[in-house]
């Protein structure tokens, strides 16, 4: 059983770090949660799309409704990105929290080297993690700019403790 053992390891591990490259994840968590996560995901990131136009169109939109505009900036290959967006079509947030507080738009930043001036124009210089996430006010300010950038491990994160973070800035804003 040791022999076995001694031989086995050192391939499972081998085996993982392959599988971890392949996939384009970072470690083996990653890598689970890729495979069991990444089939059925929404894909809404339209790389054909004029995000300039549509941010206004949203801004607009979300100014008409006093809402806030939920700008999520990410792609289809990104396993998050898809992630919240599946998180966002169950029922807790697409007739709840999203419907009640926010006018939402996925905007494709292709390799994160597209539509980079959207990023500019709510202050990051680019876009370090997919997805990246804009809750903007009526007047246009961005209302999370110290936590827009860390849903790269959207994938991963508690339903609950997405749905706080939403809800508590659409609370928020809504008095």
């Amino acid at each position: 059983m040791t022999r076995f053992l001694f031989i086995a390891l050192p391939i499972l591990f081998l085996a993982s770090f392959g599988l971890a490259f392949l996939t384009g994840c970072e470690t083996l968590s990653q890598v689970t949660a890729h495979n069991v996560s990444t089939h059925d995901e929404p894909r809404p990131y339209d790389p054909e799309a004029d995000a300039a136009q549509d941010v206004s169109d949203v801004l607009a939109a979300a100014r008409a409704e006093d809402k806030l505009a939920l700008i999520v900036m990410g792609a289809n290959w990104c396993h998050d990105s898809r992630g919240l967006a599946a998180r966002f079509e169950k029922e807790r947030f697409k007739s709840g929290i999203l419907k009640d507080y926010y006018k939402l738009l996925y905007v494709d930043v292709g390799k994160k080297d597209k539509n980079i001036e959207i990023a500019n124009r709510f202050g990051l210089e680019t876009i370090e993690g997919t997805p990246t996430v804009f809750i903007v006010d009526k007047d246009g300010k961005v209302l999370n700019l110290d936590t827009a950038p860390t849903w790269r491990d959207a994938a991963s994160r508690q339903e609950g403790d997405i749905a706080k973070y939403f809800e508590d800035y659409g609370i928020y804003s809504s008095k």
